[in-house]
């Protein structure tokens, strides 16, 4: 049993950029709109597929992960494709074929299999941010989000593009209870392994090398007292030069000497903050 998972957002809102920590050969992505990824790596991919050249290729798998960008131009180029027909029928027929593809790999991948719904949104007449479809007749027919046990919102703020892991009452997003915190980073290779973790479901990449992520990143920052030049010294002793750098391999050991760091650096006199240069309120001397 494959497992969906549908990552909402408007264009520009970092879902396909969430494809970027991985490597070639880790992923294959159905480019639906066959437009050029936002990023300079490369990925084993499929331009312009209808649904049966996306359930073709999923029935003898090659990788542990597929992404589907954006599925919502599925059912938009579908709409096209009958615009002249007349009568309901052709809403019927496209809740049907997009709920056939996500029940093809639920029920005809293999459990190790991943595939990412990456999705457009647009706010329904209850006010409520949603997944993108062709209308009202196909919203009475189907509801993307109930098809999915894991939806996952990509939002931005200023600078910051996160994932939103559950709803506020104002969108659809949803997770299983502690497999994520509120807000992440909108890093597709973190959401990968922390699911794989969670389900207990086999992975085939060796995630030592892969640079760490946000929430890894606060880990040290923790460790070392939210000073940010123990911070630094702590990762450039196992020689980085940036944090941007570190690999998930030396993880535990910058951790462990952030915290060697900082515990020598409370015990030492010292008038300033070594962030700052401000007094930090200790006093130089022995304590009284």
């Amino acid at each position: 049993m494959g497992v969906p998972v549908l990552i909402l957002g408007e264009s520009g809102s970092g879902k396909s950029t969430s494809m970027r920590n991985f490597e070639p050969g880790d992923l294959f992505v159905f480019n639906v709109a066959g437009k050029p990824l936002p990023f300079r790596k490369h990925f084993d991919k499929m331009d312009n597929p209808a649904y049966q050249n996306i359930q073709k290729e999923l029935s003898k798998p090659k990788y542990k992960r597929y992404v589907i960008d954006d599925s919502q131009y599925l059912l938009a180029f579908e709409m096209f494709d009958r615009a002249k027909d007349t009568g309901y029928g052709k809403f019927t027929d496209m809740a049907i074929h997009f709920r056939s593809l996500i029940d093809f790999v639920i029920k005809r991948t293999p459990p190790d299999v991943i595939v990412y719904f990456l999705h457009h949104t647009e706010v329904g007449e209850n006010g409520k941010v949603k997944a993108k479809t062709v209308g009202k007749m196909l919203d009475n027919q189907l509801t993307v989000e109930g098809l999915f046990s894991i939806v996952l919102m990509a939002s931005v703020e200023g600078n910051e593009h996160f994932f939103v892991t559950q709803s506020d009452g104002y969108t659809t997003c949803k997770s299983p209870l502690d497999m994520f915190e509120n807000k992440i980073g909108n890093d597709l290779v973190f959401v990968d392994q922390t699911i794989r973790e969670y389900w207990e479901i086999p992975d085939d990449i060796d995630h030592s090398d892969y640079p760490i992520s946000k929430e890894e990143w606060l880990l040290i920052s923790k460790a070392a007292g939210n000073v940010g030049q123990i911070a630094e010294a702590a990762y450039k002793k196992y020689g980085y030069k940036k944090a941007s750098e570190i690999k998930i391999r030396d993880l535990q050991n910058v951790i462990g000497e952030a915290e060697k760091q900082y515990k020598k650096y409370k015990e030492e006199p010292h008038d300033k903050d070594p962030d700052t240069g401000k007094a930090d309120g200790k006093t130089k001397g022995k304590n009284p």
